[in-house]
């Protein structure tokens, strides 16, 4: 099988050192810059280029190689209540195997190649002893960052009237109108301009009346 992977590649791995014996095992540290679209888009994600720290175990089992490790990295997002921008530290944890191209569930050769159409499209493949561990991370991440990321626990959002950060504010408040008594309080008001009217009226008829 070709091999279309990139070995130049920072999230391709080669597992040449491991061979094909069952057991072995290999620790590896790398830090890399993120890809592109590492998150939640428009939520929150690792800026592209920023650093990534991976810490792997490589072990060699009947059937492939398993992949476990964690991926620490710093994502960038906005409080979902504030809309201030936040920090979030990411801490994945992920476990694949990657299985041999030419092997069964058991670690066994296959007599024959098994139809495409039969094989399991969730499975990962070794790629002439190389893996990409991009997917795996991808998922990783996403799964350990908040789909609604907040500044703080406590974080009481935006005032609905004017937009001010009540955190900033404490006490920050409108004296409201019930919208539902604001025509009462205009019909009130014109009953109260009409008796006015009334009483001048009806002092200038006393004062008439006086004069007489």
């Amino acid at each position: 099988m070709n091999t279309h992977l990139d070995h130049r590649n920072p999230l391709v791995f080669d597992t040449h050192e491991l061979g094909r014996r069952p057991g072995a095992m290999q620790r590896l540290s790398r830090t890399i810059d993120a890809p592109k679209d590492l998150g939640i888009q428009g939520v929150i994600a690792v800026p592209e280029g920023a650093p990534v720290e991976l810490e792997l175990r490589l072990e060699s089992v009947m059937e492939g190689v398993l992949v476990t490790g964690t991926a620490r990295a710093s994502a960038k997002g906005e409080c979902v209540r504030c809309l201030e921008p936040l920090d979030h530290e990411v801490d994945a944890d992920f476990q694949e195997m990657f299985s041999y191209p030419d092997a069964d569930d058991r670690g066994r050769v296959k007599a024959e190649p098994a139809d495409d159409a039969e094989e399991d499209e969730d499975r990962l493949y070794l790629e002439d002893g190389l893996f990409d561990l991009e997917p795996v991370l991808r998922d990783a991440v996403v799964l350990a960052l908040p789909m609604q990321p907040v500044c703080q626990e406590d974080c009481e959002g935006l005032c609905s009237e004017c937009g001010v950060r009540l955190s900033d504010e404490p006490g920050h408040h409108h004296d409201a109108v019930d919208i539902r008594w604001a025509a009462l309080q205009g019909l009130a008001g014109t009953i109260q301009d009409g008796e006015k009217d009334e009483m001048s009226g009806a002092e200038a008829g006393v004062d008439e009346k006086q004069e007489k």
